[in-house]
């Protein structure tokens, strides 16, 4: 078994401006582990999607490759699920083959990306999110969409669509606690 690739410090990793982690952990209200750049910003221009590495600094396998910190973008998509937006995708990707094609495509695209990172022997195969035979969670549909761009994941372009702008009220980065 190899060793697992060796992770730069957050902050310190090659194309990421040290204010964007530091705007991405006043986000998350925690240090950013393993990301390796910021995959999408909202219109107000704070980091919104981060990718991550699929094997994070202490060597847990992490299967999320494009991770929503937005916490105004994240708080509307969890508005998404509690309606129910989840169950009825699942439903449709049962009944509708040409969705579960374009969907099952998102999930080899997803795993391709995530594998120009790094290969991860305990998360082979696995994408995120439920891909490709169900929707489990739309902030990663979302988050790639957002960070790829639209006719790539189809269920995830759909929530986007669905979102309120999350950003219409000013800058969504949280204020810094004094």
């Amino acid at each position: 078994m190899s060793a697992p690739p060796q992770t730069p410090d957050p902050g310190h990793a090659p194309g990421i401006d040290p204010a964007d982690v530091a705007a991405v952990q006043q986000q998350l209200g925690r240090l950013p582990r393993g990301i390796v750049e910021i995959a999408a910003r909202c219109p107000c221009g704070c980091p919104t999607v981060v990718r991550t590495l699929p094997r994070l600094p202490d060597g847990t396998p992490f299967p999320t490759s494009f991770y929503a910190t937005c916490p105004r973008l994240t708080g509307a998509i969890s508005t998404l699920e509690a309606q129910g937006m989840m169950r009825e995708m699942t439903e449709r990707l049962r009944h509708d083959p040409e969705l579960a094609a374009a969907y099952a495509a998102a999930h080899e695209d997803y795993l391709r990306r995530r594998g120009e990172l790094g290969e991860v022997p305990e998360i082979e195969g696995v994408s995120a999110g439920g891909m490709p035979t169900r929707v489990k969670c739309l902030h990663v549909l979302v988050a790639h969409s957002l960070a790829v761009g639209p006719g790539v994941n189809p269920l995830g372009d759909e929530a986007l669509a669905a979102l309120p702008q999350w950003w219409s009220n000013g800058c969504c980065q949280p204020k810094p606690v004094e």
